[in-house]
């Protein structure tokens, strides 16, 4: 009987789930960084054999940029196993930018609309003596006795 890793490897060597094997490379590359760089990363990518690094701070970048030489060295003496099962190299060089977009949490997704109950009674005094604000104020307390009797 397969266990649960043997499953999977056995349908990422399948052509149509063959991105998946570029994922586990892109992962391997991302964790030769130090924590706090990989912290930073956004998401990576492949185009065109150069493997891309979206950082959503400029430290990750200045980081990504002092280290990347090594990194780059040490890729080119030992190939992970995981980007050597793919067909051909993926990548050739590795490069990075800094995205200037926020990144959006699940809940901001969400279209709610918001409730907001009357605190006021629209019990209070009226002491205006221009005619033309007293008027106003007048129509903005009946507003809020109307809306206190539709929420009862």
């Amino acid at each position: 009987m397969k266990n649960a890793s043997q499953i999977i490897n056995s349908l990422q060597s399948r052509p149509q789930l063959s991105k998946l094997s570029y994922y586990k490379c892109i992962k391997i590359v991302q964790s030769m960084f130090t924590p706090p760089v990989q912290r930073m990363i956004n998401f990576a990518y492949i185009k065109n054999r150069t493997l891309f690094f979206v950082f959503n701070h400029p430290v990750g970048k200045q980081e990504f940029d002092n280290s990347i030489q090594s990194i780059k060295s040490a890729l080119k003496f030992h190939t992970p196993l995981e980007c050597k099962e793919c067909d051909a190299p993926l990548f050739d060089d590795i490069k990075a930018f800094v995205t200037h977009t926020p990144k959006r949490s699940l809940q901001e997704h969400k279209e709610t609309e918001h409730v907001y109950h009357e605190r006021s009674s629209g019990n209070f005094e009226i002491n205006i003596d221009d005619e033309k604000l007293n008027s106003l104020v007048r129509s903005i307390q009946e507003i809020i006795k109307k809306a206190n009797n539709n929420e009862s």
